[in-house]
């Protein structure tokens, strides 16, 4: 899996007057936890509520290279993955995992080669109910995503489009 060598900063600025919404920006409330602090790739999606079983099943799968993003519906309740589940995004060849929620296991989850966001760290975890859905239009934090969907992220923040930039 390659780094994408194109920065947020750098697609800001080339589609900064883009108001047709092909290209959105994610408000900066997202915390680096993962091994990588730039990856990109096409969106896979899933929505839960403190319930991680699509997660799991999510990243148990092949990634080839995606973008999992997680509508967790923000809750800092419970974690929707931690260590055992980010080592699996990064086997499984998963560029990044994006969660509208929290994770777990922090120093476990910084040494696995994956990109992972979430909100904030909690050490409780979810009950696994098998409720949540896979591969539907989301929206995380305000901004609409659709799988299929470009993301990139890096440093300095996190940017969505509805084709890719570059080359990754």
């Amino acid at each position: 899996m390659s780094i994408p060598s194109v920065l947020t900063c750098d697609l800001c600025d080339t589609h900064k007057a883009d108001d047709s919404g092909a290209f959105r920006v994610l408000p900066p409330v997202f915390r680096a936890f993962g091994g990588r602090t730039r990856f990109a790739g096409p969106v896979a999606t899933a929505r839960c509520f403190e319930d991680n079983s699509v997660v799991k099943a999510a990243v148990e799968s092949p990634g080839n290279g995606r973008v999992l993003v997680v509508d967790g519906g923000a809750s800092l309740r419970r974690a929707l993955l931690g260590g055992n589940l980010g080592a699996a995004a990064a086997r499984n060849g998963w560029a990044g995992v994006v969660i509208n929620g929290c994770v777990r296991d922090v120093a476990e989850l910084a040494q696995c080669e994956v990109g992972i966001l979430a909100l904030a760290s909690m050490p409780l975890p979810t009950e696994r109910r098998g409720e949540g859905v896979r591969d539907v239009v989301i929206q995380v934090q305000g901004v609409w995503l659709r799988p299929g969907d470009w993301l990139y992220a890096d440093e300095d923040g996190t940017v969505v489009s509805d084709r890719p930039l570059h080359t990754v």
